[in-house]
């Protein structure tokens, strides 16, 4: 759609808007959005308007709820965030690049989202402005006790990583009790910067930083799980982020990229050795799940999100 139009007098969660779509929005209904840039990617919209379509069979005061999606530069995220609350959005999820950014821009952010850095799901304040919360970490963690059987409580966990994705993953294994918690990381400067972060959530002494190129093996446990925190996978023809072939059978994998093409390339590698993995899209949903739980104070279908984004994705069935 031309960022010159007018808002269609009946606005499409397919389409990806932007700010001069936003400055005449007017619809009758509740509306929430996901922000980012770019974002018509998403399958943020299918996914959480068919738990909304289903919800509303038992919440009449959820009716004219709708999801929609915006593609808004860094740059203009401060007025896009304050004409959403005057045209009375209730809830925003952020993706890349706002997660945060928005941090200055927030009138109050919840204790989880303030110790993670980083904040991914809002819901405007009746006095005005927004509150911040991440549930980025509760996708992680339900994910990996749904799809691979693992409890983040006195597991060791080995983290690929060091940018804001890894951060949330640490702070999420830290907080659930892990056992022991290896970063891994190319840039060794970056990994410093991390580890030196962390330090006031690690009292005990848990985190261990180590050189992606030597991977301390030995020190492992042979049930250790592996999570992907980075970017690695997400583009065709990128390599899988590690060698795979240095696990044991016990080994689990986790890699929070999904792809429309399938799996991942960690996630193959993984599953061609025998070993239990899963990609990232049950963290989507789950993050999903949490934040509509945030806005509408009801529990979420998330089976029916599940489906709604395979749908989406062009991939396969299968259980939230």
């Amino acid at each position: 759609m031309s960022s010159s139009s007018p808002i269609a007098a009946t606005p499409s969660p397919l389409e990806a808007y932007g700010l001069a779509e936003l400055a005449h929005w007017e619809r009758a209904g509740v509306s929430l959005a996901v922000l980012g840039h770019p974002v018509a990617h998403s399958v943020s919209p299918p996914m959480h308007n068919a738990a909304l379509a289903e919800m509303q069979a038992q919440r009449p005061d959820l009716a004219g709820w709708s999801y929609f999606k915006f593609d808004v530069e860094p740059e203009r995220l401060k007025p896009a965030l304050r004409w959403m609350h005057e045209r009375g959005f209730r809830g925003v999820n952020l993706t890349v690049p706002h997660k945060v950014q928005v941090l200055p821009l927030l009138d109050e952010i919840d204790d989880e989202a303030r110790a993670m850095g980083a904040v991914n799901t809002l819901l405007a304040r009746p006095e005005g402005g927004w509150r911040g919360h991440n549930t980025d970490g509760y996708g992680l963690a339900q994910t990996l006790r749904r799809d691979l059987n693992v409890e983040l409580k006195g597991a060791a966990v080995v983290l690929l990583g060091a940018g804001g994705a890894a951060r949330g993953a640490a702070i999420q294994c830290l907080r659930d009790g892990c056992a022991a918690l290896w970063i891994g990381n190319r840039s060794l400067d970056k990994l410093d910067d991390f580890l030196v972060q962390l330090a006031p959530l690690d009292p005990d002494e848990r985190v261990h930083g180590f050189d992606l190129a030597r991977p301390p093996v030995d020190e492992w446990p042979a049930d250790v799980v592996v999570v992907n925190a980075t970017s690695l996978g997400l583009k065709p023809g990128d390599p899988a982020p590690f060698d795979v072939g240095m696990f044991g059978s016990e080994t689990r994998v986790l890699d929070m990229i999904y792809r429309r093409e399938g799996a991942t390339p960690l996630v193959a590698a993984a599953r061609a050795r025998g070993l239990q993995a899963a990609d990232g899209l049950g963290m989507l949903v789950w993050q999903g799940v949490r934040s509509l739980e945030i806005w509408t104070g009801a529990t979420p279908p998330a089976q029916t999100m599940m489906d709604a984004a395979c749908r989406a994705l062009g991939l396969p069935p299968r259980h939230a």
